[in-house]
């Protein structure tokens, strides 16, 4: 397996359509992640593909996982543009292609995120995940910790409305002073 980041425009839109797929994989699959089933590829497509200017603008980190040249999974992370919150960055979309799950995929691609948070100055890490859906095992076993559940936070695949964990992770160096860690150019 091999992980790379799409860093820019060309490099995301050269994998649109098996990030679209793993997309509408994920989604049909069962997987809340913010989307309604059924997702249409259409849709999915053009969602990936309005990430584009945020991947350029280094609002936005995408990073794929390839097992013999196969899109197999990906993980993102988003950077905030306020001053007040450029030491943290939230961790979104992380998918693992059906066939690749339980082979240590989601756990790679967690920590190599966790990785580019600190090598752009990142202390502190969020996300938000569906209660008791099997992501809260792979984000408590990496380390990281819950703070609650928000009751009805959205709406899982088949529309039903399901609570929320919120969970955060410290990485890098806590100390010191984080106001001038800024986003990575893209």
């Amino acid at each position: 397996m091999a992980i790379e980041r799409l860093d820019d425009r060309p490099r995301l839109l050269a994998a649109l359509e098996e990030l679209a797929d793993l997309l509408v994989r994920t989604v049909n699959g069962g997987a809340s992640v913010g989307f309604l089933a059924p997702l249409d590829r259409a849709a999915a497509t053009a969602w990936w593909r309005g990430r584009a200017d945020a991947v350029l603008a280094g609002e936005l980190g995408v990073w794929v996982a390839r097992d013999g040249g196969r899109l197999i999974g990906t993980v993102s992370l988003v950077f905030p543009d306020k001053p007040n919150s450029r030491h943290r960055a939230e961790l979104v979309k992380l998918m693992v292609h059906p066939d690749g799950r339980g082979q240590g995929v989601g756990k790679a691609l967690l920590a190599t995120a966790e990785r580019a948070a600190v090598d752009a100055g990142v202390t502190l890490l969020h996300l938000d995940t569906e209660t008791d859906s099997p992501a809260e095992y792979v984000y408590a076993k990496a380390g990281w910790t819950r703070i609650g559940t928000i009751p009805d936070y959205a709406a899982d695949p088949h529309g039903r409305l399901r609570p929320t964990s919120i969970y955060y992770k410290r990485v890098g160096s806590t100390a010191g002073d984080t106001a001038g860690a800024a986003a990575p150019a893209g």
